[in-house]
This record gives structure tokens, C-alpha cells and sequence, in this order.
């Protein structure tokens, strides 16, 4: 069968997808976004508390930026937060430039002091792409009708959407779009010239040179935002058609028609006007008004037709057209270069949501990349939201939006995608219990009787207690106290419990150390375990080879405050321990260039750091942030600050600090302090 023929039951399974989601919006189990850290972005070293000084309060429209799957991340928009409605039929402009090239390498390069690292992608990622492209053209179109769907669902009725595609599944996206927005809701197919001329034959290419993207663009409703753009005239076009110089004001103008195309027959009046009868375009007053305002020009006076002139001054330029070759592709000498693969201009941008949006409307892009709508947004006074599903994206999207000195955005969250991956290896009827008690048996423990252990998630090693947390939850500290609970008393107790945890709360390593328990140890379950699976043909093959991990963690040294009409906060990092290189999906070789980092410089490995003076237990607020490539603190580009100063309003009693740090392969950790 074509895929031709197969396009009516992708984009029914697309609906019924769509559908699903949206049924499931007023469940218990809807998805639900969790704010990881509210940013006040502050690139001074010293920053007041603008929570405080500005009166913000978290209900506020902040701008939005969201990891993880765009799919989950839209459900949880149309859902609403806990206290606030969902933003269905709230969003003006959606931009999406999803990746369409099922050739591209998703590995992400690690600039670190004593070289490169090539990072494979993540768990997430990794089930993201091979889902998005395991059958071709046939999976990318599974995957992005179901989001076309929902995109319809968010956008106000004055909304548009731009669909940023190229040759390679553009046309048959094309198709799907008609069906979900309307056929007659089309506007325009704008083609961006994205690169220079060139050509393949060197390579043996026998096509002509791609030079081209093709971007649709689909409105909601009747009236949607549009705003009539003009581009400027070019040097040879002005000295065309912009000839005549007027002399005393040296002007350029050119000349237009006066006459009254189709005579009386289209009610034109019929007068002599400075010598010469004709059909005129105005009425004999108005005529008579512009040569009073000088705007008529007649080269032989009482004998040539008189003609008006039209100022190059006075035009707006030439109306924008559907072909845009004057707007270049990002280059590494460009300011606004960020050394990211898919990066876009932000000239390219800037044209959309000035032609699609009004200032205050909401615009939102959900493949964000390298974060370009958002600080576009930022510049144009429009609000915006951005997901992605990769860290890396994410990092460079969140260091953008403070190096721009963006207004206070959230950083948000959804899910992790262990389960999914699990699910797509071992099959959606697979029992969390049975994965548990494998891990169990791979970490080398005998499982414990039926009655001790009715989840299968128990086993034991001697006098030691295993415990494997469930793919669906978050490690954190209700897991380990109950871990406690559980390893003094079950079976009359044990000498020791470790836990195997998938994921893991940021706090965790904070509340290891805050146990301070010798008889409890926390491991890392591989996050490449699926995948490790899918390629040695069972778990029976991985005995041997498996490795669980310690936490990461992050030291940092007791704060100092200087009290005053404000407080001087000083905070400086002291250590970073990464969780074993064996975790991060590494070939031999980088492994082993980690490892020398690890032992040598483990600072290196903080990409990002952040602090909230007055940390409530509850929503993160940063009122200071560092990251790597922020030269504004220091001229190292390789390195974080080590040290923190930060002006911060008086408070009575402890004052509660919590430092929050991202590490390069985006592995978060914690570490608090009471003052």
C-alpha cells in the first residue's frame, strides 16, 4: 500500500489520538506541568530580590518554558495548572519547525577544558526519534498529526499556525493540514531561501541545488491577526522607478498615472485639467488640492499628461510576497549565533509575529530548539511559551532567555519517559511488578517470598534489603524514609537497604545527606537499560554487564551573610560529583575523556547553577543564575563562577538557601542550607 493510500488512516488515528487526550483533560490522571524553577533572570553580581521588590505572585501569565514531549506538554496546557484554567483558545500564533530529516544526527557535543565529549541521545530522546522515524515518512506523519490536532485546539479564533517544513515531508504534511485546519484556511505557502546557492555535484549530485524551506501557513477563524508587511525597495528598483529628483528638496519621487482607467464607463469624471482632457482618476477639486500640495508632475507644462508624484520617502516599500530571499540564514560571526544545528534568524521570526501578531498576544512554539520565537517574543512584547523534549535544547534555551535579560519565565516539566520506553520494548501489557523484579535479579539480589513481596519490587542479598522504585514515581525523600521503614522492620529487620531508583527528585542527593544513614545506599538503574536490552536479546544476556550507579551531588560551602539595610549573601561551589560515566550514554573513548574531567576539574561539568535566598520548600525562585559561556561574570566561557554575592531583602529568623545546579548532560542536583 502507498502512502498515499495510507494518509486517511493516519490522520483518523491522529483524531482519535487528539481525542483521547482531550477526553481525558477532566480525569483524575490528567497531565499535569511541574514548575521546576521560577527565573528571575539577573546577570548583575549583585541583584536584589525582585520577587520581593516586584510583588510577583506565581499565578501571574508568565512566559513558559517546558522539557519534555510536546504531545504531553500541549494536554497539560488545554488541562490547566492546579488553581488555573488551561489556555484552550488562548494562543495566537503557533510557529513549529519540527526536525524532518530522518538522517540527522542527534548526538550533542560537550565543549568541556581538555576536549570535546559526544553525548549520545538520552532515554527520552532516544525513544522520541526512533518512535518519530521507525517506519520512514509513515512514523514522522503518525507522529505529527495528533500535535497538528491539538495546536487547532489551543489557537484563539484571530490565531494562525506556521508549519516549517522542507522537501523532505512537506507535501504530504501539506495534505494532512488541509484535513485539520480546512482546505479554504490556507493562506499561503511562504518558501525561505535558508542558505546560499550551491550545488552537490562535487558528490555527484544530479539534482538541482536545495536551497529552500517551505512554510505553511493555516488561520483558525474568519479574521485572523494579519498585518499588512512591506519589504524595502532595492538600490536598482529605486533607481527605476524612484528617477525624478525634485529640485529645492532633492526628493527622489516617481511618477504615477492620474487617468481614469475605463473612462466614463467606470463613473470617472471628464475635465480639462492644466491643458489636457482626459478621464481623471479624482474629482477636478482634489485634482486642483494635490498640485496646491505640489504632488503633481507635468514634464511639458499645458501638453503632457499631468501625473502625480509618489515620494520615496512617503512609501511604505513593496508589499511582502510569498518568496523571501532577503532574509539570510544564521552565520558563526553573527551575534545571535549559538552553535545549534536547527538555529533560525531571528530577522526570519521577526517577520512572522510582526505579520500574525499584535503586541501582548500569546505565541507559542513547541519544537523549540534553540529557543529563537521565544526571544524574538521577548524583544517584541509578546508573550510566549516553548517546549522541547531535549535537555540540550533546553539548557541553551534557558541560558538565552537570562542572558537576554528576559522578563521572570518558569521552567517547568512534565513526566518522565521511562515507562513509555519501557512499554515500546518489552509491550503495553508488560507489568510494572515483573520489570521490578528483574532489575531486582539484575542488581544480583533473590527475590523475597509472595507474602513479603506483593509488588515484586523486594529482594535481598545476605542481610541486606533491595528495593526497586517504580518507573512512575519520583525518588526522593518520602522514598527513602519509607526504604528505612521497611528495612527495620520487614522480616524482622535487615543490616542494610539499598534503593534502585529510575528517576529521581532534584533534592535527592540533599536528602541522602540529610539521613545521614550509613545502612541506607541510593543507585542509579542504567538509564539505557531498554535500549542495552533491545540489542543483547533478553535481560538473561545483561547479568554480567549491568553497573547501578551512585547519586550525583553537588557541595557548596556554608554560606556567609553580611547583614545590613540588606543582606550580602555569599555562596561559593565546592564539589560536583557526577553520578559513574557507565550511566551516560558514552562510547568507550569519551567515557574515558570524562573520567579525566571527573578526577581533574569536576566543576567543569556544571553548565548551570542557581540560587533562591529565601527558598520556601515549594517553588524555586532564582534571583541569581551563572552558567557556562556567561562571560559578563568572569572571561571564562569553559567554567560556572564559583562564587555567588547576592543582595537580598532583610528577613527575621533562619533564612532558608537553596542552590540548584544542571550539570552538561542535564542531570540536576540540590544542595539547601538553613542560616
Amino acid at each position: 500500500m502507498s502512502l498515499l493510500d495510507k494518509l486517511p488512516k493516519i490522520v483518523e488515528q491522529g483524531r482519535k489520538t487528539a481525542e483521547q487526550i482531550l477526553e481525558g483533560l477532566q480525569g483524575k490522571q490528567k497531565i499535569a506541568l511541574q514548575t521546576r524553577e521560577l527565573v528571575y533572570p539577573a546577570k548583575d553580581t549583585l541583584i536584589g530580590d525582585m520577587f520581593r521588590q516586584n510583588k510577583l505572585q506565581t499565578e501571574d501569565p508568565f512566559n513558559r518554558l517546558i522539557y519534555g514531549d510536546n504531545l504531553l506538554a500541549m494536554a497539560a496546557l488545554l488541562s490547566g495548572d492546579s488553581g488555573t484554567d488551561g489556555i484552550r483558545g488562548k494562543v495566537d500564533l503557533v510557529y513549529i519547525d519540527p526536525p524532518f530529516d530522518s538522517k540527522a544526527d542527534y548526538r550533542t557535543r560537550v565543549k568541556l577544558p581538555s576536549g570535546d565529549i559526544e553525548q549520545k541521545p538520552t532515554v527520552i530522546e532516544q525513544y522520541a526519534y526512533s518512535d518519530t522515524w521507525k517506519d520512514g515518512t509513515e512514523s514522522y506523519l503518525e507522529m505529527i498529526t495528533p500535535r497538528l490536532f491539538l495546536i487547532k485546539e489551543l489557537l484563539s479564533d484571530k490565531g494562525s499556525v506556521l508549519i516549517h517544513l522542507d522537501w523532505h515531508v512537506g507535501h504530504y504534511v501539506k495534505v494532512i493540514a488541509d484535513e485539520i485546519f480546512g482546505k479554504d484556511n490556507f493562506i499561503n505557502e511562504i518558501i525561505w531561501k535558508r542558505t546560499f546557492a550551491h550545488g552537490d555535484t562535487g558528490q555527484g549530485a544530479s539534482h538541482l541545488g536545495r536551497v529552500h524551506d517551505a512554510i505553511f501557513l493555516y488561520k483558525k477563524g474568519e479574521a485572523p491577526t494579519f498585518n499588512q508587511t512591506y519589504t524595502p525597495y532595492a538600490a536598482d528598483y529605486i533607481e527605476k522607478h524612484f528617477r525624478y529628483i525634485e529640485e529645492g528638496t532633492g526628493r527622489r519621487f516617481q511618477s504615477v498615472s492620474l487617468t481614469g482607467p475605463g473612462g466614463a464607463a467606470k463613473g470617472n469624471p471628464y475635465y480639462e485639467f492644466l491643458g489636457v482632457k482626459r478621464y481623471w482618476q479624482f474629482s477636478e477639486s482634489n485634482m486642483y488640492k494635490l498640485l496646491d500640495d505640489g504632488k503633481i508632475y507635468q514634464s511639458k507644462p499645458n501638453e503632457s499628461v499631468p501625473r502625480r508624484k509618489m515620494y520615496l520617502d512617503e512609501s511604505k516599500g513593496i508589499p511582502l510576497q510569498d518568496i523571501w530571499v532577503d532574509i539570510a540564514p544564521v552565520q558563526g560571526q553573527a551575534k545571535e549565533y549559538l552553535d545549534y544545528a536547527t538555529q533560525k534568524p531571528e530577522a526570519l521570526l521577526s517577520r512572522f509575529i510582526s505579520l500574525l501578531t499584535n503586541e501582548g498576544d500569546l505565541v507559542a512554539d513547541f519544537f523549540g530548539g534553540s529557543g529563537t520565537t521565544a526571544a524574538v517574543c521577548e524583544k517584541m512584547n509578546r508573550r510566549w511559551i516553548v517546549s522541547d523534549l531535549g535537555k540540550p535544547s533546553c539548557m541553551v534555551m534557558r541560558k538565552r532567555f537570562i542572558d537576554m535579560d528576559a522578563k521572570p519565565f518558569l521552567y517547568q516539566a512534565i513526566g518522565d519517559y521511562q515507562v513509555e520506553t519501557i512499554r515500546s520494548t518489552l509491550g503495553k501489557r508488560f507489568a510494572m511488578g515483573e520489570l521490578a523484579r528483574i532489575v531486582v535479579e539484575l542488581y544480583g539480589a533473590l527475590p523475597l517470598s509472595q507474602d513479603n513481596n506483593p509488588n515484586k519490587d523486594r529482594g535481598y542479598i545476605g542481610k541486606t534489603l533491595v528495593i526497586c522504585d517504580s518507573p512512575n514515581k519520583i525518588t526522593g525523600l518520602p522514598t527513602l524514609k519509607k526504604a528505612q521503614a521497611l528495612r527495620d522492620q520487614l522480616m524482622g529487620g535487615w543490616d542494610k537497604v539499598v534503593v534502585l531508583g529510575w528517576n529521581f527528585a532534584p533534592d535527592i542527593g540533599h536528602s541522602v545527606t540529610q539521613l545521614s544513614d550509613e545502612r541506607l545506599e541510593v543507585l542509579v538503574i542504567p538509564p539505557d537499560l531498554m535500549d542495552r536490552m533491545r540489542k543483547k536479546g533478553g535481560f538473561d544476556k545483561l547479568k554480567d554487564s549491568i553497573r547501578f550507579s551512585s547519586l550525583q551531588y553537588l557541595t557548596a560551602s556554608q554560606p556567609k551573610i553580611t547583614y545590613g539595610e540588606t543582606h550580602i549573601v555569599e555562596i561559593e561551589l565546592t564539589n560536583y560529583v557526577l553520578l559513574s560515566p557507565e550511566a551516560i550514554n558514552l562510547d568507550e573513548a569519551n567515557r574515558k575523556n570524562l573520567q579525566k574531567i571527573i578526577n581533574s576539574d569536576p566543576l567543569s561539568l556544571v553548565e548551570y547553577w542557581a540560587v533562591d535566598t529565601n527558598y520556601d520548600g515549594e517553588l524555586f525562585r532564582s534571583v541569581w543564575q551563572d552558567y557556562r559561556g556567561n562571560t559578563d561574570k568572569d572571561d571564562d566561557d569553559l567554567h560556572v563562577v564559583r562564587k555567588a554575592v547576592i543582595q537580598a531583602d532583610p528577613i527575621e529568623g533562619k533564612r532558608r538557601i537553596c542552590i540548584r545546579a544542571v550539570d552538561v548532560f542535564g542531570f540536576e542536583s540540590e544542595v539547601e542550607f538553613e542560616v
